[in-house]
């Protein structure tokens, strides 16, 4: 006896619901792992023709050609890491014994333009005066500035080890990727083919093309900013602008990060009497460094990928703010994947309109 309409309905309702609350139950186990994952798919993804090289090199040997490529991947993030903060260390102690030097020279004029600024320059005026004139009003200020900055301190180093953490997950879970990268990709596909049928093709492909354009347009602006900036602490008189170039370059990794390095040289060269040369590269870096990650990346990503500029912005903007750094890569994609949908809801509407019409006018020659 064939069960009824009735039962067959209740039946896959049972199923939905438990499939629901199993589904709610995963990701509220995997929900601390979910940011490691996706860093470690983006990277897996993108470094993939690397390995398949290296794999040809070990003989088809999986798992030493992933333990070759991770431990490769890691010195790529530890050992940069290492480097700045040495550099930043030995800076830090010319930084301040140059404050010293100079605090101790007496007192020190703003120059006339700043001095002229209304209220900002006459409270920098006073501010510098009292900090030359009186050594017990600096070691007052700067237990003043260690006692309130303790709290932040130690939420930073709370940050910087889960990040850590995050990152330990993520080369972690690229490995076992790298290893088994083939059999996961197949899986995934044959689970959506069942859902979406063939149309996720297209979508999966608008995937892969992103994430290569975030990833390569992310570091084509790095590369991009450091040049600008190295040309900038060369024209306005800094020693060594290759190496400050080169930090600026790494810095710019981080969204939002160049004006720490140029702003604060600029400011440097103020406070050390070259005004020109301060307001210069203040200058320099607002108008010409900083409109770098504002038009290359998304230039970039939308030459690659034919998708609109505004909307390339719109997601690497949009991604940060919602899901954090990795937002820069998450936004993007989802818009890609949302333009698929739309170019394909697209196509089947001009063969249901016409076979053989268009609703797009061609372009003009």
């Amino acid at each position: 006896m064939k069960p009824s309409v009735t039962e067959r309905l209740s039946n896959r309702l049972v199923l939905a619901i438990l499939l629901g609350g199993l589904l709610l139950l995963t990701y509220a186990v995997l929900r601390p792992f979910l940011v490691p994952v996706i860093w470690a798919l983006i990277l897996a993804f993108v470094t993939w023709p690397l390995l398949v090289r290296i794999r040809r090199l070990m003989r088809g040997r999986r798992t030493l050609a992933a333990l070759v490529m991770t431990a490769l991947l890691t010195a790529a993030f530890v050992l940069p890491t290492v480097w700045l903060a040495l550099l930043l260390r030995s800076e830090m102690a010319n930084a301040y014994a140059a404050v010293g030097s100079l605090l101790n020279q007496g007192p020190f004029r703003l120059p006339r333009f700043i001095a002229d600024i209304p209220l900002f320059g006459s409270w920098l005026q006073e501010m510098l005066d009292t900090m030359t004139s009186s050594p017990a009003a600096i070691r007052g200020r700067v237990t003043t500035w260690v006692e309130t900055m303790a709290s932040e301190s130690l939420a930073v180093i709370g940050g910087v080890g889960r990040n850590a953490a995050k990152l330990g997950f993520a080369l972690i879970t690229v490995f076992f990727l790298y290893r088994d990268g083939e059999r996961v990709l197949i899986q995934a596909q044959l689970v959506l083919h069942r859902f979406l049928g063939e149309r996720v093709d297209p979508y999966l492909s608008a995937v892969g093309s992103m994430t290569n354009a975030v990833v390569w347009g992310l570091i084509a602006t790095a590369l991009a900013q450091g040049l600008v900036a190295g040309i900038g602490y060369w024209w306005f008189g800094l020693g060594a602008p290759v190496l400050l170039g080169a930090v600026t370059a790494a810095i710019a990794l981080i969204p939002f990060g160049t004006p720490f390095a140029w702003g604060t040289i600029g400011v440097w060269l103020i406070a050390s009497g070259d005004a020109w040369n301060g307001v210069g590269l203040l200058l320099w870096g607002t108008f010409v460094v900083s409109w770098v990650d504002n038009l290359v990346r998304p230039l970039v990503i939308s030459n690659a990928t034919q998708i609109p500029f505004l909307l390339v912005m719109f997601g690497v903007l949009g991604g940060l703010a919602a899901f954090g750094l990795v937002g820069l890569f998450v936004g993007p994609v989802i818009l890609a994947v949302v333009m698929a949908v739309w170019r394909e809801w697209l196509e089947e509407s001009e063969l249901r309109v016409r076979p053989g019409a268009t609703l797009i006018p061609p372009k003009a020659d």
